[in-house]
């Protein structure tokens, strides 16, 4: 068996366990879906939804943060962690997306990666969330659950990406990521696994 033909047995699997593949950071807004993200690293998606409602409350406008005292957002922000680069990221990438990309979140890897703090990882979740288009979010759940199953063979973040472009359906690959994550939560976790209740047990490279 193929690792795409293993790949598209796990997501029919996946699809079945989580019909709702959304993501689980809070946004009412493509901007502020590039904060929450910028946030996250290194840190939990739960932190960073106890932090968000104040900072979205406060903030509005792409002016609020571009003009923001990096103070009072690091403040807000503290128990995120890494809060005095992330202060700084936000209000630059406020200030360019206002000046250069006229107020507009950008749609292409390109783009946003060229804003401060914005690696691809959240560029992905940009694109395949806000914009729809193919998109592979190698987080720490997909990267060590696709190599500890058997898609990917390497931890490197771009390469991984890589790979999954090969062997998933582009149509499917963003949910693929998202369905990851809670699979990683719920089942297979970094540390003792639940392999003997596993739904893809079958098809994992683990177990056979």
């Amino acid at each position: 068996m193929t690792k795409k033909q293993r790949a598209e047995i796990i997501i029919e699997i996946l699809k079945e366990i989580y019909p709702d593949a959304l993501c689980s950071l809070d946004y009412e807004n493509p901007f502020e879906l590039l904060i929450a993200t910028r946030l996250s690293a290194q840190c939990t998606d739960a932190r960073v939804n106890l932090v968000t409602p104040e900072l979205f409350s406060r903030y509005k406008t792409l002016d609020d943060y571009a003009e923001a005292d990096v103070e009072d957002i690091e403040r807000i922000i503290h128990s995120c962690g890494f809060y005095h680069g992330k202060a700084r990221d936000i209000i630059a990438i406020a200030r360019k997306i206002r000046d250069e990309f006229g107020g507009r979140v950008p749609d292409t890897i390109e783009e946003l990666t060229s804003l401060q703090g914005v690696g691809r990882k959240t560029a992905n979740l940009i694109i395949g969330d806000i914009y729809k288009k193919p998109a592979v979010v190698t987080d720490t759940h997909v990267i060590r659950i696709t190599n500890r199953i058997g898609l990917a063979d390497t931890k490197d973040p771009v390469k991984v990406e890589e790979t999954l472009r090969k062997i998933l359906p582009p149509e499917e690959s963003n949910n693929f990521c998202h369905r990851m994550v809670l699979f990683g939560r719920d089942i297979c976790s970094a540390r003792n696994p639940k392999c003997e209740n596993c739904p893809i047990k079958e098809v994992c490279k683990k177990i056979m």
